[in-house]
């Protein structure tokens, strides 16, 4: 009797493995090396000859799939699969269905494929049907004049964002619908120089900060500081000071101080905190937004160190469960950030702009009084003040207006403030952002003069 290993090794032998070549007893390894060929998965294309290997589609008779070059995966599969064979067919489809059904047909072949109704070549036979020779000469029109504004270098490119399930057409037009009003299509779309790069998700950046000005409520906290009998105004400012400089210190990205301060605010208006404690709240804040922001995120012995040791690498794991738990894990929010990097662009900024609108926002995050105003009033305030700084012709036009959201009239509140907190910056016992923004890496704005708004005038 053979051993266990042994039976099993030879009832487990490659000749029970279909399409696999066995040598046998008296078989040399060049005899036994000409193999079956493998079961068709669906994945063999024609070579760049024209030769088709075994395929489902040259046995049954049905047009080769297009020749490729990479391995086929199922999305590209799928969607050289329908350009090849659900255009080639459509017309066969057509002849057998009533004229209505046809045009609804071609409508749906150019709506999968991301191709505007006028580039599809079909030949639908609506000559007798004058209602959808009038609809398809409507829709015509329209494209073709979109098509005609197209740079030259996206109509070279319709091709591959066909392939890739990218509308060129509402990228162009930045996700507005074809019926916008006249005033709307004669200002410029700000997102029109992105168009070719892909990180900038043109094609759904409107409805993106739709959804931010929806759900910045989540952002906004009452005024919570007479239930905090333990802290004061001050004490908030000094912390939010000391975070600012931990993350010039660290090198952060910007995201993350404004996440910082939002989680403290948030955390403040639910949960009473001793003024004992409320150093290790913002250090935990700040922790929790570096592991959401960063690529790299500081340590926790790291802020223990820069807190002066005041608290231990326990009490600091334990804060992170508590604030976790009373914010119900809810991190991503629309902050300041967001809206602000919108409204720079909306202002077509330079430089010097932008280094002074982050000098005024951090200013603001510091005063207690800045937190009635909605982040994306606040970003558009911050904007207004920094043009009134430097003395931009017009300091409000119907662009920012579109894209902020905000007139004039909205801002002036909040500029107002943004002005004082300038004025004060240089004499103020809390430092850090007036040094910060004093230096050459930030331009040295904070030696510009303070705004004159035009109330002021």
């Amino acid at each position: 009797m053979l051993p266990i290993k042994e039976k099993y090794r030879m009832e487990t032998r490659p000749a029970q493995i279909e399409g696999a070549a066995v040598r046998g007893p008296n078989q040399s390894v060049s005899e036994a090396s000409n193999r079956r060929a493998m079961k068709d998965i669906g994945n063999l294309v024609e070579d760049t000859n024209g030769n088709c290997n075994v395929s489902r589609e040259k046995v049954l008779g049905k047009p080769p799939r297009p020749c490729a070059t990479r391995r086929i995966t199922r999305v590209y599969g799928a969607a050289s699969h329908f350009n090849a064979h659900e255009i080639h067919n459509k017309e066969i489809f057509i002849n057998k269905q009533p004229q209505a059904e046809a045009a609804n047909y071609q409508w749906m072949v150019s709506k999968r494929q991301n191709i505007p109704f006028a580039l599809v070549d079909a030949k639908c036979g609506t000559e007798d049907n004058s209602m959808i020779n009038e609809q398809t000469h409507r829709v015509n029109t329209t494209q073709k004049h979109k098509l005609q504004a197209l740079p030259g270098k996206v109509k070279a490119k319709m091709a591959t964002e066909i392939l890739t399930s990218q509308s060129v057409l509402s990228a162009f037009y930045g996700g507005f619908d074809a019926e916008m009003t006249e005033a709307e299509d004669l200002l410029p779309s700000i997102d029109r120089q992105e168009l070719e790069n892909q990180m900038a998700v043109v094609e759904y950046v409107e409805e993106i900060y739709k959804s931010y000005h929806e759900t910045e409520s989540m952002s906004c906290v009452p005024d919570y500081m007479p239930s905090q009998l333990d802290l004061a105004g001050e004490m908030r400012a000094m912390l939010i000071d000391w975070l600012v400089e931990v993350h010039w210190k660290c090198q952060l990205m910007p995201e993350t101080l404004y996440l910082t301060t939002n989680l403290i605010d948030r955390y403040l208006s639910i949960e009473p905190v001793s003024r004992k404690y409320l150093q290790l709240v913002g250090a935990t804040a700040m922790f929790l937004a570096c592991k959401y922001e960063e690529v790299c995120p500081p340590g926790v012995d790291d802020l223990v160190y820069y807190s002066s040791g005041a608290y231990t690498r326990q009490q600091l794991l334990a804060m992170e469960k508590t604030m976790l738990s009373k914010l119900n894990f809810i991190l991503t929010i629309p902050t300041h950030y967001v809206f602000l990097t919108r409204c720079l662009k909306a202002a077509d900024s330079d430089k010097k702009m932008e280094n002074l609108v982050f000098f005024l926002s951090e200013l603001s995050l510091l005063e207690y009084v800045m937190i009635k105003f909605t982040p994306s009033l606040f970003a558009a305030a911050a904007v207004y003040t920094a043009r009134c700084a430097l003395k931009k012709a017009p300091i409000w036009n119907d662009l920012l207006t579109q894209y902020t959201g905000y007139s004039e009239a909205d801002l002036l509140e909040c500029a107002k403030l943004m002005v004082q907190f300038h004025h004060n910056s240089a004499e103020s016992s809390l430092k850090v952002v007036h040094e910060k923004y004093s230096s050459i890496q930030f331009g040295c704005v904070a030696f510009i003069s303070p705004a004159k708004l035009p109330a002021q005038i």
